[in-house]
């Protein structure tokens, strides 16, 4: 029972791979290049939720009918809005939302779904997002695809009204939610925050800190969706 991990650059790649040791197995699939480690299948799909969402396809369309990817993860780093996510913290999606799919109007931002077509948002399953957050110690809230990483304070104040839950954004979950979406798996965000979403400050980024803390979420988080898969296809066999 396989799933499915798409980063956006091969740095949150390895991180996940590094959880199990070794060197990963490398298969090609169109696109990119999957790297096999513990239960999970990672690529590096590349950044935003466009790319994410064709690599993701692939990826799906590339597996064995006999054995099909049951979940698929978007993971790696993020920005976490404060206080309710701080840098070092590992964030767990219980929402995946394109906060900025929609238009401007002279009364503001109208999403997506106000304009009468599409969605923009992607609920995980409930009790994964919980088991995960026990198991890691993440947060858990609403995480925001966004296509512009936000840089001043009052665009994380614009944000933070549209969506009180959020606590962190990324670029690339709601790419992933779509096309897993497409295939019928369910899929789940997971992040660990580099830098406090608002005014830009590169200094005061912490990467390396939020990819060790990645490795370690994904050593804790792999014997939990491996229970999980297990019997959530054995529901979905007596349903």
């Amino acid at each position: 029972m396989r799933m499915l991990v798409v980063t956006a650059v091969p740095a949150e790649r390895d991180a996940v791979t590094r959880a199990f040791g070794g060197e990963p197995r490398i298969r090609e699939v169109p696109g990119a290049e999957l790297h096999r480690a513990g239960p999970f299948d990672v690529l590096s799909g590349g950044a935003g939720p466009a790319a994410a969402a064709a690599a993701t396809a692939f990826a799906l369309a590339a597996a064995p009918a006999s054995a099909p990817y049951s979940l698929v993860f978007s993971a790696g780093i993020g920005g976490g809005f404060a206080p309710a996510a701080p840098v070092g913290s590992l964030v767990v999606a219980t929402g995946i939302v394109a906060a900025d799919l929609g238009a401007e109007t002279p009364d503001g931002f109208v999403p997506v779904t106000g304009l009468g077509f599409g969605r923009d948002t992607f609920a995980p399953p409930g009790d994964l997002v919980r088991d995960v957050a026990e198991a890691t110690g993440a947060v858990r809230g609403t995480v925001l695809t966004v296509s512009t990483v936000t840089g001043s304070a009052a665009r994380t104040a614009e944000l933070l009204a549209a969506h009180p839950g959020a606590v962190a954004e990324a670029m690339e979950g709601f790419g992933v939610a779509e096309a897993a979406d497409r295939f019928g798996v369910p899929a789940l965000e997971l992040r660990a925050v580099s830098n406090t979403v608002g005014p830009r400050d590169r200094e005061a980024w912490r990467i390396g800190d939020a990819l060790t803390a990645l490795t370690e979420a994904f050593g804790k988080t792999a014997p939990v969706v491996e229970s999980w898969t297990r019997h959530d296809r054995l529901d979905r066999h007596r349903d």
